[in-house]
């Protein structure tokens, strides 16, 4: 592909990161198998092939962060990942030792980006990570949760700490987080992943059948994922979105969705409207 995959900066940093990444929530949680396992090393292939870096993993994912530690040694990319995970236990040490498993997991020594996982003893996890971070052991430290309802806590958590990240829901489905999380996180000069970028798969469900709306070819949009994705990283305050899947050809129709332009203002209500309209 001609055209260079679009990047979006860190806010703290102005490091750029490509504005779709990999998500690995049930798609990675398979076993030793190499049968098992060869469909996702070309899924992270094809994801690197296309530009992309940020993985995002965590404990609570069974065995995906090995699967993707593993996959990215066998096929020597592991330095052009970002590497993203999280922490997903409560007491100081509990989580220094799941983090440390999380280390050895995705066979690193320097982690990119290390996240609360849904806020859980948020503030004690923090404090370890403030001084790895010191220390040079995590580049980058966060918080994430995956629902609406949460969103009061995490707004509070945004506004009080000091923070690189944060990954939150967000898609043409679940739009609470324009209202408030969003543009705090741009205020607060905050980083933002979305989970949940393509509403766990609903979306796709509401629109069977239905035609692009104008806006579509517009912005060079050849399917319904790369309009839902081309929505969520056009919003200012977003950085990159992880969308999952264990299947490379969605992952290649997904990726697509980094190149080329994004929608306007105008676009994105147009996209809005259309979706809500059906």
């Amino acid at each position: 592909m001609a055209d260079a995959v679009i990047k979006k900066p860190i806010p703290k940093t102005g490091e750029l990161l490509p504005v779709i990444g990999l998500g690995t929530w049930r798609t990675f949680d398979v076993g030793a198998a190499k049968t098992a396992r060869a469909p996702l090393g070309q899924v992270l292939s094809d994801f690197v092939g296309l530009g992309g870096s940020v993985i995002d993993s965590s404990p609570m994912y069974g065995k995906s962060e090995s699967v993707a530690g593993d996959l990215a040694v066998e096929l020597g990319v592991h330095k052009q990942l970002f590497l993203a995970t999280k922490v997903w236990t409560s007491g100081r040490d509990a989580g220094v030792g799941q983090m440390e498993e999380s280390f050895k997991r995705l066979r690193t020594e320097r982690m990119d980006l290390m996240q609360v996982h849904n806020l859980v003893d948020y503030r004690v996890h923090l404090s370890t990570l403030r001084r790895w971070k010191e220390e040079g052991k995590v580049r980058y430290i966060g918080v994430t949760h995956y629902t609406a309802s949460a969103h009061d806590e995490l707004a509070r958590v945004l506004a009080s700490e000091e923070l690189d990240f944060v990954q939150l829901n967000y898609s043409l489905g679940e739009r609470d987080a324009e209202k408030r999380l969003l543009p705090l996180a741009a205020e607060r000069r905050i980083a933002v992943l979305v989970n949940r970028p393509l509403g766990a798969g609903g979306l796709f469900t509401k629109v069977r059948g239905q035609p692009l709306p104008a806006p579509a070819s517009e912005i060079g949009c050849a399917s319904w994922a790369q309009l839902f994705l081309k929505f969520v990283i056009s919003h200012p305050a977003v950085t990159c979105a992880i969308p999952a899947t264990s299947k490379a050809a969605h992952l290649i129709d997904n990726m697509q969705a980094g190149f080329g332009s994004l929608p306007t203002a105008a676009m994105r209500k147009q996209m809005a409207d259309y979706f809500a309209a059906l």
